[in-house]
């Protein structure tokens, strides 16, 4: 517990950033493309030449391999910094609109300016991934950012700062360390945008206190993401791509395949394409495998085990693994049937390497199971058949879908990420993250002497009803 001294120091070390960022925020928001385009080299040669260190980092916190490392927190990184060095330019200049005849001798366009002073505030499971993604949309929009890392990866957290220490002053972008006191003393603060990644429990806490302030909200949460495997689907595929989407970073992923629906017909050979392919990227001891790493902590170790208990106490089936050492954080890529919809594992995200498997037989029920639920992050088809495709797409919601595949649209800088509700608020990534960071402002100028709507001004009289008809009737 932190001493009433201690906390006492911090709320005003926050306090002064914060209000230091404030009265720099302008000068900020006057920078150019040009300018913003070299904070964004600087960040992105920082990262590279960090690489090491973030491995090294990632590892201590993960036991995280440096391959996926390199794939899943600095790839996504350096490939979003590209993206918007390559169209920044397009995204700050002014989008013209049409303008009614209603208002003819006046033009009309979009300014996109920046918001102000941002909060991110970046979850454990991809800490550099989920804290720099967002950073670099707040920059190219022009904003002032404080950026609160999680305290379950304080290896990750304090590379990161390290890096921004480099490349900012403090009264551009700060990264403040710490915990749960921490998160409060900066959401007491009036910022003018807060962009939040971590579970929906949690947005509701940020999304109260924004509201305090009349902040605007980016929320990316998470929730329950199905997975549906229809009678026609290439089953060598889908089995390579869930296991991979499942086991990745130990299943701590917002976008895993929570659970799975697949075609009765169909249900036992793909357990065992999963199991096949799980044992081709871990093999027969997956606790050896430098490959496969670790839940970040014991605390969410007992969360995940808790759910298993929980379904063996209600009779699945364990279709394969279910080994757990909690010295070492490890749980095994377990897939379970015999699935009852009120266990843990079907009300919870799961966010761990469990797999339930439910077999079916009629598409429509399982669209209206899915539609009972809350609103999932994401939503993955597998099948050969366009009717069934586009009948799953056309009668769900999602934040994201891939079709045919799983997990990789959120490497697509072109497509907007985010969920619905539940499972978040806004969309982020490429120009769709600029604009989250930034405020759509609406111009309209007079250019010629006269205006159409002068002539419907009062004092009204026929003549000018006759004028508000017709605007009425035919603009």
């Amino acid at each position: 517990m932190e001493t009433a001294v201690k906390i006492s120091h911090r709320t005003e070390q926050i306090s002064q950033i914060f209000r230091a960022q404030q009265i720099n925020q302008h000068v900020i928001a006057r920078t150019s493309a040009t300018e913003r385009i070299k904070k964004l080299k600087k960040l992105h040669k920082a990262v590279l030449d960090n690489k090491e260190a973030i491995r090294k980092a990632l590892y201590e916190d993960f036991k995280k391999h440096p391959s996926e490392v390199d794939l899943t927190e600095i790839y996504p990184v350096t490939g979003d910094i590209k993206h918007t060095i390559s169209h920044i330019q397009k995204w700050m200049k002014p989008e013209k609109v049409g303008t009614p005849m209603a208002l003819i001798g006046s033009s009309s366009w979009i300014h996109y300016e920046p918001k102000g002073v941002c909060l991110i505030i970046s979850p454990w499971n991809f800490p550099i991934n989920l804290t720099f993604g967002p950073l670099v949309s707040a920059i190219a929009a022009g904003n002032c950012v404080m950026v609160k890392p999680s305290e379950h990866t304080p290896a990750a957290s304090a590379i990161m700062g390290k890096i921004l220490r480099d490349i900012f002053d403090d009264n551009e972008v700060a990264l403040v360390e710490g915990g749960i006191e921490t998160s409060k003393d900066l959401l007491d603060l009036p910022f003018n945008h807060i962009f939040f990644t971590g579970a929906p429990s949690v947005g509701k806490i940020v999304m109260a206190a924004a509201a305090k302030n009349l902040t605007s909200v980016t929320l990316e949460l998470g929730g329950k993401s199905p997975t549906i495997v229809d009678e026609t689907a290439n089953l060598k595929a889908a089995a390579k791509r869930i296991a991979w989407a499942k086991c990745i970073n130990n299943g701590q992923i917002c976008i895993a395949p929570d659970y799975i629906y697949v075609h009765e017909s169909k249900m036992q050979e793909l357990i065992k394409q999963i199991d096949l392919n799980i044992k081709k990227m871990y093999g027969d001891n997956i606790g050896q495998s430098d490959s496969y790493c670790r839940i970040v902590n014991n605390k969410h170790f007992n969360r995940v085990k808790s759910y298993m208990d929980d379904a063996l106490e209600n009779d699945i089936k364990i279709e394969r693994g279910g080994s757990m050492n909690g010295a070492e954080d490890f749980i095994e890529p377990t897939i379970v049937s015999n699935i009852n919809t009120e266990m843990d594992l079907m009300m919870h995200e799961i966010f761990g390497p469990l797999l339930p498997i439910v077999s079916y037989t009629s598409l429509d029920e399982v669209i209206n199971k899915i539609n009972e639920k809350e609103k999932p992050l994401a939503l993955y088809i597998y099948s050969k058949k366009k009717k069934n495709i586009n009948h799953i797409l056309n009668n769900t919601r999602a934040g994201g879908t891939c079709i045919n595949h799983s997990a990789i649209h959120f490497f697509n800088n072109n497509l907007p990420f985010g969920g619905v509700n539940n499972s978040g608020i806004g969309k982020a990534h490429g120009e769709f993250g600029f604009k989250a960071f930034s405020n759509a402002r609406g111009v309209l100028k007079q250019w010629s002497p006269m205006s159409a709507i002068e002539n419907m001004m009062p004092p009204y009289n026929n003549v000018k009803q006759k004028l508000i008809d017709l605007s009425i009737k035919y603009f």
